[in-house]
C-alpha cells in the first residue's frame, strides 16, 4: 500500500473518530484538514516523503475556494428555496390540502395514507426542507390516522418517508449543492432538476401503490372510516381550489426553469416571492411569522455554508495528499465492469448514509467519484440522480436518519421508536427498488433533459 493511500485512509479515519465526539460537522471537517496539513508538511519536510504536498497547494488555497463559494451564482438559489419552503409551511396551505383531500381519498382503504403521500408530493415540489415537511406531515396526519385505527408503524412510516420526497423532487436544495460541486455544463442545476422530475414522481407513485395494495392484503392496518362524506362535485371542487395555489407556485418555479424562461437562481426568487404572497393571501403573514421565517432561513443556510467551508478545506487537503488519485485507482482497479463499479459506489454511499448526513457525503464523496464516472463514459446527470436517490435513504436509516428524529419529535406518545423503525423499512425497500429501476432504465432520468435541449 502506498504512502498516499495510507494518508487518505488515515484522514477519513480521523474524520470518523472526531465525528463521534459530538463536535459540529463543519468544525470536524476543518479540524481534520488542519491536522493532516501538519502531517503532510512534516512528512515532506522532515522525513522526505515523496508527496506532492505543501501548505500553499493545500490549506493555502482555502481563501480562494471559499471566495468562489461566496460569489457562486448557483448557490444564491439556496437561501431563496429554503425561505420558500419555510414560508409555505407558515401559509397554512398544507392544512387546507389535508382537510379537503381526506374527503376525496378517505373513503378508500388506506385513503389517509394516500392523502398524506399526495400532499407530500405537492410539498416536495415547492420545498426541499425535509425537516419542515416531515414535521408538518406528522403533525397533520398522525393524530387522524391513529384515531381511525391505522397501524402505528404504517401511519408513521408513511408520514416519515413521504416527507423525504423533497430531497429528490425539484426544486431540491440537494440538487443545487450537487450541481455546484460538479461544476460542469452537462450537469447544471436545470439539468439535474429535469433529470430528477420523473424519478421523483416514480417514487411517489410507488408509495401510493404501496399505500393502496398493502391495506388490501392486510385490511386491519387501515380500516375504512364510517363518518366520511360521500364524494360529490362539491368535494372535488374544494380539492381543486386547495391545490391551485400550490400548483401555481410549482408552475412558476419549475415551469419557468423547464421552459428556459428563468435560470434556477432567478426561479428561486420567483418561488420565494410566490410563497410570501400565498402567506399574505391566507392571512398568515404577520411580523412574528416573517421574523421567524427569516431566522430559520438564516440558520439553515448558515449551517449548510459552514459545512461547505469545512468540506472545502477537507477536500483540498485530501487532494493535496493524493486522495483523488488513490480513489480513482482503487475504483478502476476493481475486477468489475463499469456497471459493477457504479454499483460499488452506490452501495458505499448507501452504507455511508447510515452514519453521515447527506451534506457531507455530497460535498466530499461526489466530487471524488464523479471524474471516475465520467471517465467510464456514463451520463453524469443519470449518475447524479442515482447518487441523490441513494442519499434519500440516509434520512430513514438509523442511527443518523434525521427524518426519524423529526417524526419522533411530533409523534403522539403511544408511537415508540420501534414503531418508527418498523414503519420505514418498507419505504427504504421501495426507495431501493426505484433506484434499481432508474439504474436499469436510464431514460427515466435522462429523457427530459435531452428533450429540453433539442
Amino acid at each position: 500500500m502506498s504512502l498516499e493511500a495510507l494518508f487518505v485512509i488515515g484522514m477519513f479515519a480521523t474524520f470518523g473518530v472526531l465525528l463521534m465526539t459530538g463536535f459540529p460537522v463543519a468544525w470536524v471537517l476543518g479540524g481534520t484538514a488542519v491536522i493532516w496539513t501538519v502531517v503532510g508538511v512534516v512528512a515532506v519536510e522532515q522525513f522526505g516523503a515523496n508527496l506532492w504536498f505543501d501548505y500553499s497547494s493545500s490549506m493555502g488555497l482555502i481563501p480562494e475556494r471559499v471566495w468562489g463559494l461566496v460569489e457562486s451564482e448557483t448557490l444564491v438559489a439556496l437561501p431563496m428555496f429554503i425561505f420558500m419552503g419555510i414560508m409555505l409551511d407558515q401559509s397554512g396551505i398544507a392544512e387546507k390540502l389535508m382537510n379537503n383531500m381526506v374527503k376525496l381519498f378517505g373513503a378508500i382503504r388506506g385513503g389517509y395514507a394516500v392523502t398524506v403521500i399526495a400532499i407530500g408530493v405537492l410539498l416536495a415540489a415547492t420545498t426541499g426542507i425535509i425537516g419542515a415537511s416531515v414535521v408538518l406531515l406528522g403533525m397533520l396526519s398522525l393524530p387522524v390516522m391513529l384515531e381511525n385505527k391505522y397501524d402505528k408503524g404504517f401511519a408513521v412510516g408513511t408520514a416519515c418517508a413521504t416527507g423525504t420526497l423533497g430531497i429528490l423532487i425539484p426544486p431540491s436544495i440537494m440538487l443545487v449543492l450537487m450541481a455546484d460541486r460538479l461544476a460542469v455544463p452537462e450537469a447544471s442545476v436545470g439539468d439535474l432538476f429535469m433529470g430528477a422530475f420523473f424519478p421523483g414522481l416514480l417514487l411517489g407513485a410507488m408509495y401510493v401503490a404501496y399505500a393502496i395494495l398493502r391495506p388490501l392484503l392486510q385490511p386491519r392496518i387501515a380500516p375504512i372510516p364510517d363518518d366520511l362524506p360521500k364524494i360529490s362535485p362539491r368535494v372535488i371542487w374544494d380539492v381543486i381550489v386547495a391545490v391551485i395555489p400550490t400548483a401555481a407556485l410549482i408552475l412558476g418555479v419549475l415551469g419557468s426553469i423547464f421552459a428556459g424562461i428563468a435560470t434556477p437562481t432567478e426561479a428561486s426568487g420567483v418561488g420565494a416571492l410566490g410563497a410570501l404572497l400565498l402567506a399574505l393571501v391566507s392571512r398568515r403573514l404577520t411580523l412574528p411569522v416573517m421574523r421567524d421565517s427569516l431566522h430559520q432561513t438564516t440558520r439553515t443556510a448558515a449551517f449548510i455554508f459552514a459545512i461547505f467551508v469545512g468540506a472545502t478545506a477537507f477536500s483540498v487537503v485530501l487532494r493535496g495528499l493524493g486522495g483523488d488519485r488513490v480513489i480513482e485507482e482503487a475504483l478502476l482497479g476493481l475486477p468489475l465492469d463499469p456497471n459493477g463499479i457504479i454499483i460499488v459506489i452506490l452501495f458505499a454511499v448507501f452504507l455511508l448514509g447510515f452514519f453521515l448526513d447527506w451534506v457531507e457525503i455530497t460535498l466530499i464523496i461526489l466530487p471524488l467519484v464523479a471524474p471516475v464516472v465520467q471517465s467510464l463514459g456514463f451520463d453524469l446527470v443519470w449518475f447524479t440522480i442515482l447518487f441523490a436517490m441513494c442519499l434519500q435513504t440516509s434520512f430513514l436509516t438509523p442511527p443518523v436518519g434525521f427524518a426519524l428524529f423529526y417524526i419522533k419529535g411530533v409523534a403522539p406518545p403511544e408511537i415508540k421508536v420501534t414503531d418508527i423503525y418498523r414503519g420505514v423499512v418498507p419505504f427504504i425497500l421501495i426507495q431501493l427498488a426505484a433506484l434499481i429501476l432508474v439504474f436499469v432504465l436510464p431514460a427515466i432520468a435522462t429523457w427530459l433533459p435531452s428533450v429540453a435541449y433539442q
